[in-house]
């Protein structure tokens, strides 16, 4: 037997694994590259482009976004309303009256320009320039008031005050205010029973003055009263003493009626007589005993 030999390709693996290696690097740069290109920008910040530290553009509406990879960075600054709490403070009053005022400040980058340049859009360096800002805003403006005009300006005035003077400050870092508000406002615990005698005595001196003008206005009406009174009863009498005066005119008149003649006289005295005899007998016994002078003895005489 005659052996053969058989011959077999060979194939050339190094190449194959050389061209899958450049595959995957160019994947690799190209998911590189497409990664350090696309910004994406959400709703509630800016995004800031930069290139070798300079501010190149501002991105601030949300949605994807290219840049230059390796050579152009990204920085986000938020874009909601913030807030920041202030420390408590004393502050002193311009009656010399000492309170403690503990606020909250809620403010927004409304610049970003403006906010890196000058605070390295640092939220930091802006609550430090915000706390100067307002304390000074707050001592300023309690100075100028009394502690009674602070307190009844809890309703919004104060606030409203707090915030005007700090003028257009914030504008110039890029940044709005847009409220301060006092959460707690109140005296030292060492002043606090003074106070509150104080206002207690104020409270009972206005009390005291109320029920002086009430027991005033009582005494005006009780006088108005006793006074209508006594014309209503000096008319009463008045028209009484008339009616009587009328009564007795008419009485007079009749009588005279009565005695125009010696007929009606005579009737008339019969008839007096009469009713002065019935009145007098009165009771069960009904005898009549009369002396012959008697006027009465008359009606049973004939003359």
């Amino acid at each position: 037997m005659t052996n053969e030999t058989e011959t077999r390709p060979v194939r050339n693996t190094k190449g194959v694994g050389r061209r899958v290696l450049i595959v995957v690097l160019a994947v690799v740069l190209v998911l590189v590259f497409l990664t350090g290109s696309l910004v994406v920008t959400r709703q509630d910040e800016y995004t800031v482009i930069k290139q070798f530290g300079a501010v190149v553009r501002v991105i601030d509406q949300a949605g994807p976004s290219l840049k230059i990879p390796f050579i152009q960075t990204t920085q986000r600054i938020p874009r909601t309303l913030m807030l920041y709490d202030l420390e408590v403070s004393d502050v002193i009053t311009s009656d010399k009256k000492s309170m403690i005022a503990d606020c909250f400040v809620t403010w927004r980058v409304t610049d970003p320009y403006l906010f890196i340049e000058s605070l390295s859009a640092n939220i930091s360096n802006a609550e430090v320039r915000i706390n100067t800002v307002v304390y000074n805003s707050l001592k300023t403006t309690i100075s100028s008031m009394t502690q009674e005009e602070v307190i009844s300006g809890r309703d919004g005035r104060l606030a409203e005050a707090i915030l005007a003077n700090c003028d257009d400050t914030f504008a110039r870092y890029g940044m709005d205010v847009t409220a301060v508000e006092t959460k707690t406002l109140d005296m030292p615990s060492e002043n606090k029973a003074a106070v509150y005698e104080r206002m207690i005595s104020e409270r009972e001196k206005i009390a005291a003055e109320y029920k002086a003008n009430g027991e005033y206005a009582a005494q005006v009406k009780r006088n108005d009263a006793d006074k209508e009174v006594e014309i209503l009863l000096s008319e009463a009498n008045a028209l009484a003493t008339v009616t009587r005066a009328e009564g007795d005119a008419e009485y007079m008149r009749i009588l005279s009626e009565a005695y125009d003649s010696a007929e009606k006289a005579e009737f008339y005295t019969f008839m007096i007589s009469l009713d002065a005899a019935r009145n007098s007998l009165q009771g069960t016994d009904k005898t009549l005993i009369l002396n012959e002078s008697s006027p009465l003895a008359s009606l049973f005489y004939d003359n």
